[in-house]
């Protein structure tokens, strides 16, 4: 079992010092690049969720709707989307939001976030208002194109101040030349009372017409090409030569479903393979999985893993980007090679055999999360950053 909660670093009480000059609150405005489902966004509403409000007043603006803006609105966070496919003319609605707001922090997240958001808080300071201080969150592994490379290059030395959320991505940004701003790493942090005792849902093999036993298996992710479902799929007919009952659970929405399921039939495991779409339940679908699947080819961190493991779930992942840094292979969990479908299958197939092992790995799991990977403790390293926009010397600067 985890720490108890006396001890547990994810509940220690924290203080600061007040605000200068008599000021109530820090007006912090969270910059989107799109409002559709993924990682950067379910990273702006854990924050949020544990944010001090009493201490930051904070809102999101998101450069497009979509799902995660409907979350965040159901969730009682302001809330507004400036959907202009013009970069120039998106600087501008955001700048305007900015100053009607005055803005003391813009924290960016993702790439078009960056450029968009970035520029509008300039166009604050050349109006002659306070410029707000510039954050931004690196979340995408991706490598992108030249000429985006050349243009964050640019845009750095504009930047306050950087957030890494794992040390590959740290990496990351040296490799692309971006300096003129500091960098901090802060993991992303699980909600752990979403997570940390979450019944399973009971009504999965019903929904899905399953058979009444038999081990789950299970990927949470966007089904988009760089999360690795074809690996999964591949290695899946060797997982059920060892055991024919498995059933693998696919959950994601995204634009390769329809290739993944002409995938799935081809290779003749359509019938032990589900593709829910996408779940408003997955801490009940997570904690029902008898083992956690991350085949990823690039990942940043990999959040569903981390939720998987407050979970007490075993998981299997790729041995890519900031994964290494959240499973010890054979301690708090197992690591294997991307686009290796046996070492996959072999990895998934030991865990559902070899239930000590799996037990051993899920509770050494679940304590990790409690000691490095807690949303509070993200929140805090975020909540310190924030406070830098109101020192009397960062006031000043235009």
């Amino acid at each position: 079992m985890g720490k108890p909660l006396a001890t547990d670093p994810c509940f220690q009480p924290v203080f600061r010092l007040p605000l200068p000059d008599g000021r109530d609150r820090i007006r912090v405005v969270e910059v989107l690049a799109t409002g559709t489902n993924g990682g950067a966004q379910e990273h702006v509403h854990n924050l949020l969720s544990r944010i001090d409000r009493d201490r930051y007043d904070v809102s999101v603006c998101s450069l497009s709707p979509g799902s995660a803006v409907r979350k965040l609105e159901r969730a009682g966070i302001p809330i507004c989307v400036i959907d202009i496919p013009d970069d120039e003319a998106a600087i501008e609605g955001v700048a305007a939001h900015l100053a009607a707001i005055r803005a003391d922090v813009v924290h960016n997240h993702m790439y078009r976030a960056e450029v968009v958001g970035t520029q509008a808080a300039w166009r604050v300071a050349e109006a002659g208002l306070p410029r707000p201080y510039v954050v931004g969150t690196v979340h995408s592994s991706r490598v992108r194109s030249d000429e985006d490379r050349a243009l964050v290059r640019r845009l750095t030395p504009r930047m306050d101040h950087l957030i890494a959320v794992s040390t590959s991505i740290v990496h990351k940004i040296a490799d692309e030349g971006r300096v003129g701003a500091p960098v901090t790493l802060i993991y992303n942090g699980v909600d752990l009372e979403r997570y940390d005792h979450q019944e399973p849902c009971c009504t999965l093999r019903e929904e899905y017409g399953l058979p009444a036993e038999g081990p789950m298996v299970g990927v949470v992710a966007r089904l988009e090409a760089e999360k690795g479902h074809p690996t999964l799929l591949d290695a899946w007919p060797h997982v059920l030569a060892e055991l024919p009952d498995a059933t693998l659970l696919v959950v994601g929405e995204g634009s390769r479903h329809e290739a993944l399921q002409a995938q799935a039939e081809a290779l003749g495991i359509s019938r032990s393979v589900v593709f829910t779409g996408r779940r408003d339940d997955v801490p009940a679908v997570t904690a029902a999985l008898d083992v956690a699947v991350l085949p990823s080819y690039r990942e940043a961190q990999g959040l569903t893993i981390l939720e998987a493991m407050a979970l007490s779930r075993p998981v299997v992942a790729s041995n890519v980007g900031g994964i290494p840094e959240m499973i010890e292979d054979g301690r708090t969990g197992l690591l294997v090679p991307p686009h290796d479908p046996g070492a996959l299958a072999t990895a998934i197939s030991r865990l559902l055999r070899d239930h000590p092992l799996a037990d051993t790995l899920a509770r050494a799991g679940h304590d990790l999360v409690h000691e490095r990977f807690c949303v509070e403790l993200m929140a805090r390293a975020v909540e310190t950053i924030y406070d830098e926009a109101v020192l009397a010397e960062r006031r000043l600067a235009g």
